[in-house]
């Protein structure tokens, strides 16, 4: 998962309270490519792809109709998704430039170390891996209209910094995490596994889409002062740094107010989630108080890792509500 703007400069007046990057973030020549492959996989994104296939899961034993080896080609399909579309990224990123400037880990193509078609071509190797495990998955579910939501899915990964307009650059990236890392991908979990929805299974994939899209935001915060400088204008640039933090804190708060919503439904199974709200704690206090970048790289590394640890305790709530 550029243009510029005069939000873009209030976002770097916001965050001029914020020291420069530590050496340690800066391009590191003496990394093996092995590294930096790994690094461009962007492990830390990785709990994005695992996050809904989990609530997916628990959400098709609340409804009595999980089927794990469905729910594990849904996870290696996300996680292809997902790592295809981080080496895309950095693939976009690297020939526009964007990439440079960096106050993150270095990138592939960036560092100019990869050859760009290198990194290309690994991208489309795991869109295409995905491509084969879908259409398993749509073999053996009989619902051959989810080719359709499949392709979309595929075009959204590439398009996000791919294509001569790519709508990760115009402010669109979070809405688009919101529904592909949220609402398709925990309902086409549940879908494939019991061939229908459920209300609660609509509501949580609300709950995970909020979290994904907070994830990029943080990230987009992150990156604000030189996404703007290379004319990227995510959402962060466009709305500035502070209202994208206020914005940022909105996203990880409401998922917990729709629990509280579920209680009737869930009883007390539905509060375990509860257990990952100090992680997103402080990952709000980190973001809200920046020392340096590498806070920045906590809170989203704290976001990731808290909203696989919400769909995980929610979907184990979910799949035990028939039994209590």
């Amino acid at each position: 998962m550029g243009e510029h703007s005069n939000a873009g400069s209030d976002a770097s007046n916001a965050g001029s309270d914020v020291s420069e990057p530590e050496s340690a973030e800066q391009e590191q020549p003496g990394r093996s490519i092995t590294a930096l492959w790994v690094e461009g996989a962007r492990l830390r994104t990785l709990p994005l792809a695992v996050a809904p296939v989990v609530l997916g899961l628990g959400a098709a034993a609340y409804q009595q109709s999980a089927d794990i080896f469905r729910a594990a080609l849904c996870l290696v399909l996300a996680l292809c998704l997902q790592i295809g579309v981080n080496y895309a990224n950095d693939y976009s990123d690297g020939i526009w430039g964007t990439d440079d400037v960096r106050v993150g880990p270095p990138r592939l193509t960036a560092s100019r170390r990869v050859p760009p078609r290198r990194v290309l071509a690994v991208a489309l190797a795991f869109f295409a891996l995905a491509a084969v495990v879908g259409l398993l998955l749509v073999f053996l579910s009989g619902q051959w209209w989810l080719l359709a939501v499949g392709a979309l899915a595929l075009l959204a990964a590439w398009f996000y910094t791919g294509g001569t307009h790519p709508y990760g650059y115009s402010g669109w990236g979070e809405l688009v995490v919101f529904l592909f890392f949220g609402l398709v991908a925990v309902l086409g979990t549940v879908y494939l596994q019991a061939g229908k929805l459920s209300g609660v299974a609509v509501a949580v994939a609300v709950a995970q889409g909020l979290f994904a899209s907070a994830v990029l935001l943080i990230n987009n915060i992150r990156d604000v002062d030189q996404d703007s400088a290379s004319g990227k204008r995510t959402l962060a640039v466009i709305i500035g740094r502070r209202p994208a933090t206020a914005l940022y804190i909105v996203l990880l708060a409401a998922p917990y107010v729709m629990l509280v919503g579920l209680a009737p439904v869930l009883g007390l199974a539905g509060l375990l989630a509860f257990a990952s709200l100090p992680l997103f704690a402080v990952a709000v206090a980190l973001a809200l108080h920046p020392r340096t970048s590498r806070d920045y790289i906590s809170a989203l590394q704290l976001t990731s890792v808290g909203s696989l640890l919400f769909s995980g305790m929610l979907g184990f709530g979910l799949s035990i509500v028939p039994y209590l």
